[in-house]
């Protein structure tokens, strides 16, 4: 399994709200951000991990640079002005084969992520395996819809009755995936979650995971709340 890691963003929101480190940098319970997703991925069998920074992170940059893994490390210092387009460019340094995409500041436990990725290495039907939570957390929440075999059949900005999962931000997906994504880029299409739309109108098989509890690190309060919720408070 090969892993990626968007964290391409200015993390002005935490900056504004005093918090100095660039957000893949900041401490969850020790561990800088960026570490710990580092660290999980390479205890989930990774074979290689590719990482998207921005061209004024040359802190976060370094700290990459100065890191000694047992995997191949691919990093991408490119201002982009989406998460979709981080990803365009990851998806040229990705290798061949399965890979899982997350943002640096999606936040779950181990053992939830693990039993996650154990379901997309084993799943030979599946184009892709969405993460989904029925926890909402995010701001501008993305509702995923579903059937009763958790085929993913729509992803929607606004809940309904009857709605059950919104977007995790984690994504395992295999090549197939790319076709899509660069006509998006194509089209002049943006945002992750239109390219997720674009999935589903290309037809790919997309299955949903779901994971009790996913929290995003948007804001200075939420660290406190990520460590709590990381450390089983």
């Amino acid at each position: 399994m090969h892993y990626a890691i968007i964290a391409a963003g200015e993390g002005s929101r935490l900056a504004q709200e005093g918090v100095a480190l660039p957000k893949p940098l900041v401490r969850l319970c020790g561990e800088p951000m960026i570490e710990r997703l580092i660290n999980i991925f390479v205890r989930c069998h990774a074979q290689s991990i590719s990482i998207i920074v921005n061209e004024h992170m040359t802190e976060v940059r370094e700290f990459l640079e100065a890191l000694e893994l047992p995997v191949p490390l691919n990093l991408v210092v490119k201002t982009t002005p989406s998460s979709m387009h981080s990803f365009w460019h990851l998806s040229q340094v990705l290798p061949k084969g399965k890979f899982c995409l997350t943002t640096v500041d999606t936040i779950f436990r181990e053992a939830d992520f693990a039993r996650y990725i154990d379901a997309f290495e084993t799943d030979d039907e599946s184009d892709g395996l969405w993460a989904v939570t029925p926890f909402v957390d995010d701001e501008k929440p993305l509702y995923v819809d579903v059937d009763d075999q958790m085929r993913v059949t729509a992803f929607r900005d606004e809940p309904w009755d009857g709605a059950r999962y919104v977007s995790g931000g984690v994504y395992a997906m295999t090549h197939k995936a790319f076709p899509t994504l660069n006509h998006c880029i194509e089209q002049g299409i943006s945002r992750m979650r239109n390219f997720q739309r674009a999935l589903v109108a290309d037809g790919l098989r997309l299955r949903a995971y779901s994971i009790d509890k996913i929290v995003d690190v948007d804001h200075a309060a939420d660290i406190d709340t990520a460590q709590q919720f990381i450390s089983g408070k």
